[in-house]
């Protein structure tokens, strides 16, 4: 018995040596990371005009829409400007944008004409689209701005494409892409961040957490609440950011670019905002107090922390700021008189741009 024991044993131990172990896996490369210089006074006054500017426009997009002159659906995007703002300060001519439907701020980040920008949502002849595309899908190809997507989620695996041309392309370029809570259970967003990790493609992925996927918070809907760790099963390194401040998302932002555009592959960035309406013009928001929003207005609006912040490092003074709010007023309402008298799209432009010959 003894001397079939010890066979045994023998034999197990030959046979555990036999077996293959997977090799260790190789730490991710660290690359060392800059430091960001403190905002100089022309970036913080361009952070409060760009802020202002998204966030007078969504209001008076909301008038419109009350007024009847936009139809179908409509997403503001008041509460979060901050995190568009801070993240294309950092964009090179190169890059590429993607995002959801709450997709207008995006578009003035990215440098489009506000005054096609608000023909678009009214559905006239002078948008960006030819009125074609509304609030939702809106495009630029001069701006390197490829929509406004409808479908919960759809951009992300069309921004990983679009990292794979920048990759292929050898252009330099990163993709900016785009989505929401709300998006982060979609199984087409975990096959993106599998092919992204895979082919090291150079895509920021950047979660604009909001606190709610339309009316549902987001512990009620996610098992895991910390969002910028969705991608550590493939490998992908992530971050949470306060959505609510331009200069931390600045500064977060340009740490994470260093890491894409060094070859190293995808980054997600998670930033913790808040969107003061409803989900869509359409939503009372009854599902949270009204305490709740006027707690987080009161106390970490993006735009009057802002100001609080240019005022006290006396980078400019009420006057200066005035000035600008004055000039924001009129870009905005000038926009809009340019969308009501832009003629409807005619008929015929339904037949056009269906198909591009390659």
């Amino acid at each position: 018995m003894a001397k079939a024991a010890q066979a045994n044993a023998k034999g197990a131990s030959a046979k555990s040596a036999s077996v293959k172990k997977s090799p260790a896996k190789k730490p991710a490369r660290k690359r060392p990371v800059k430091a960001q210089p403190a905002p100089t006074k022309e970036e913080l006054l361009g952070f409060y005009r760009e802020m202002l500017l998204i966030r007078r426009f969504e209001e008076k997009s909301g008038q419109l829409y009350g007024m009847g002159l936009i139809g179908g659906f409509c997403h503001l995007y008041i509460g979060q400007e901050a995190v568009v703002a801070g993240v294309q300060a950092n964009a090179q001519p190169q890059d590429s944008v993607i995002t959801s439907y709450r997709d207008h701020g995006h578009m003035l980040a990215c440098g489009m004409d506000p005054k096609g920008v608000m023909a678009e949502l009214t559905g006239r002849a002078g948008g960006l689209s030819k009125g074609k595309g509304g609030s939702m899908h809106m495009f630029s190809r001069e701006k390197n701005f490829y929509g406004g997507h409808g479908i919960v989620g759809a951009q992300v695996p069309l921004g990983t494409g679009l990292a794979f041309a920048h990759k292929y392309n050898n252009d330099g370029g990163v993709c900016y892409t785009y989505f929401g809570d709300g998006s982060v259970n979609q199984g087409q967003v975990y096959e993106s961040f599998n092919m992204a990790q895979l082919w090291k493609l150079p895509v920021l992925y950047i979660i604009e957490n909001n606190k709610y996927g339309m009316g549902t918070a987001v512990h009620r809907a996610s098992s895991t609440t910390e969002l910028y760790q969705r991608g550590s099963a493939h490998g992908i390194p992530g971050e949470q950011v306060d959505g609510m401040d331009v200069i931390t998302v600045r500064d977060a932002t340009a740490k994470a670019l260093e890491y894409v555009r060094g070859g190293e592959g995808p980054y997600i960035l998670e930033m913790l905002t808040y969107r003061y309406r409803g989900h869509s013009m359409s939503d009372p928001a009854k599902y949270r107090s009204k305490d709740e929003v006027s707690k987080v207005r009161s106390e970490q609006d993006p735009i009057d922390n802002l100001r609080q912040m240019i005022l006290k490092s006396k980078a400019a003074d009420e006057t200066e700021l005035k000035a600008i709010d004055g000039e924001i007023k009129t870009i905005v309402t000038e926009a809009a008189d340019f969308a009501k008298a832009s003629p409807e799209p005619d008929p015929a432009e339904l037949y056009t741009d269906v198909l591009v010959e390659a």
